[in-house]
């Protein structure tokens, strides 16, 4: 019986004629890592809500202890008030006329990104209309108040007490609410 052997031509021709190809394996692994980076960045969008209402809470949180600490360097009564889409700063001149204060970085005026709401809630302990000013009394005496952040399904309060001092919370909100 003949042997049936292979050149070395026949071989060259097949490496040359191999076709590229990926194999089930590689297209497998390729998919499992496209999922699991899909599932992260849906995670991250989903978040990005809860992130940017807490982004401006502490913004806001701040320019508040600032307009306290600076009602009382100043001798000055100041405020805040908000619109819906911003907030703004006030100061209540000598003829007991409010003014929006400008030169002043913390204070100025702050316009909210789109979807985020803010509006005044509670004065000593009372429900506010939204076109409220709060004031800040130079004395440092001042009454407990909140203001309300929120965007679709996410809500921050910020509060502050008779001591001045400034905190939030955040909450998720529920749709049916």
């Amino acid at each position: 019986m003949g042997s049936l052997s292979v050149g070395p031509g026949a071989l060259r021709w097949r490496e040359a004629h191999r076709v590229a190809a990926f194999t089930l394996v590689e297209i497998l692994v390729v998919l499992v890592v496209l999922g699991i980076a899909a599932g992260f960045l849906v995670a991250n969008l989903a978040s990005d809500d809860r992130r940017a209402i807490e982004h401006e809470a502490v913004r806001l949180s701040g320019a508040l202890e600032h307009a306290v600490a600076a009602a009382q360097w100043s001798g000055d009564t100041l405020g805040i008030s908000a619109d819906g889409h911003a907030y703004r700063f006030w100061r209540r001149d000598a003829a007991t006329q409010w003014q929006v204060i400008a030169g002043d970085d913390v204070l100025a005026p702050r316009a909210l990104p789109d979807g985020m709401q803010v509006r005044p809630a509670t004065y000593a302990g009372a429900a506010v209309s939204p076109d409220a000013i709060l004031p800040f009394r130079p004395s440092g005496r001042n009454e407990p108040f909140s203001v309300l952040i929120s965007i679709r399904d996410w809500k921050a309060i910020v509060t502050g007490d008779p001591l001045n001092r400034v905190a939030f919370s955040l909450q998720r909100v529920d749709a049916g609410s």
